[in-house]
């Protein structure tokens, strides 16, 4: 029986990707730089998961010239850190909501009595501000577990933040249901044994998803009943 739902944050919570990239871009920007990730520049990075990851990823391949000067990690984080107040100005101005049939589904649990949680490899500033611009800073107290990023050494598609959110929530993998939006996150939970239902975002069109328990376009497609997966 499922006792929990966990819950991956961007692309699939919210269409939150276009916004990544604006504060990416807005971030180089800032720095002087004259970088500039395009969508098909971005839909190759997001292979790589991890903000700071797509970084150095770019610097490494795309930039090999500016590598010394992005060396320490330190000088990644520091510009990931303004990447990521300036997708919070973002989320604040409203650009923002959760996708179609997510906040339905959240009270749906709630009102059946499932636990909450969410595992994504976004940071937690990011869940945080997230819930401020949609549903609520408070409905993110009702998640159980909230499994971030930072909170694991090996991000998806490893299953590290999936195992650490079923840790948190005190259940089996098997007593769990994930929603994704990715192959690498189908890899993550389902190598963590836990069944998940995919909601392909914008990104993520194309991807192969074998593994996935139902795949839809969003929440309200009328194949989609959280009942039935109970």
């Amino acid at each position: 029986m499922i006792k929990a739902l966990i819950f991956d944050v961007d692309g699939t919570l919210a269409e939150t990707e276009e916004l990544h990239r604006r504060a990416f871009n807005d971030t180089f920007a800032d720095y002087g730089l004259d970088w500039h990730w395009n969508r098909t520049d971005y839909a190759g990075l997001l292979k790589t998961t991890g903000g700071k990851e797509r970084i150095r990823q770019f610097v490494e391949t795309e930039q090999p010239q500016r590598a010394g000067d992005f060396i320490d990690p330190d000088a990644i984080a520091a510009m990931h850190a303004r990447k990521t107040a300036r997708y919070g100005e973002l989320m604040r101005d409203g650009e923002i909501e959760l996708r179609p049939g997510m906040e339905e589904v959240i009270a749906q649990a709630r009102s059946a009595g499932l636990g909450l949680a969410i595992a994504t490899t976004t940071s937690r500033q990011n869940v945080v501000n997230l819930f401020a611009a949609t549903i609520g800073a408070d409905m993110l107290a009702s998640f159980k577990a909230v499994c971030c990023g930072e909170d694991v050494s090996a991000k998806k598609p490893a299953s590290d933040v999936y195992d650490l959110a079923v840790s948190q929530l005190g259940l089996k993998p098997a007593q769990c249901l994930a929603f994704e939006d990715t192959a690498n996150g189908v890899k993550s939970a389902r190598t963590a044994g836990i069944d998940v239902i995919v909601t392909v975002s914008q990104y993520s069109a194309g991807e192969d998803f074998t593994g996935a328990l139902a795949i839809y376009e969003d929440l309200t497609d009328d194949r989609f009943r959280l009942d039935q997966f109970l």
